[in-house]
């Protein structure tokens, strides 16, 4: 169900981020959505692709330590309060966002948001019956 993300754990230092667009690069893989988090000594770089298997296995062969994680992606009105109506609906089903991110698209009056929830499950049945919208994993070349 929904968009599997890829996190890639990386060092700290210099160059680390860069040799794995590198990787990406030279692959030919667009990255639709990206987040980057750090700590002092490791960062967390979060994927979303088109085509997960294929990246998380050339990040892996490039000898980068990566997982797959299920999140919701979400099409959002691109207007004022229009991130607000999604979180509402999550709060009022006491359905907690550990972290989002954005990323944007081509389709005018969208925005579109990742969010990592516990249940993702539950999460995506509470805003489809909303009638809010979700995106699929095979859609994101379509944004």
């Amino acid at each position: 169900m929904n968009v599997k993300q890829i996190s890639v754990f990386l060092e700290n230092k210099p160059g680390y981020l860069f040799s794995m667009t590198r990787v990406l690069a030279d692959h030919g893989i667009d990255m639709r959505a990206f987040s980057l988090a750090e700590s002092s000594d490791f960062g967390i770089a979060r994927l979303i692709v088109d085509d997960v298997l294929a990246t998380a296995t050339v990040l892996k062969e490039a000898g980068f330590v990566c997982s797959l994680t299920p999140v919701l992606a979400v099409s959002v009105p691109d207007v004022p309060g229009g991130l607000n109506q999604v979180l509402s609906l999550l709060s009022a089903d006491d359905i907690n966002v550990e972290y989002m991110y954005a990323f944007l698209g081509a389709k005018h009056g969208k925005a579109y948001m990742v969010f990592r929830v516990a249940d993702v499950a539950r999460a995506a049945a509470s805003l489809i019956a909303s009638g809010i919208k979700l995106v699929e994993q095979d859609e994101l070349s379509d944004i």
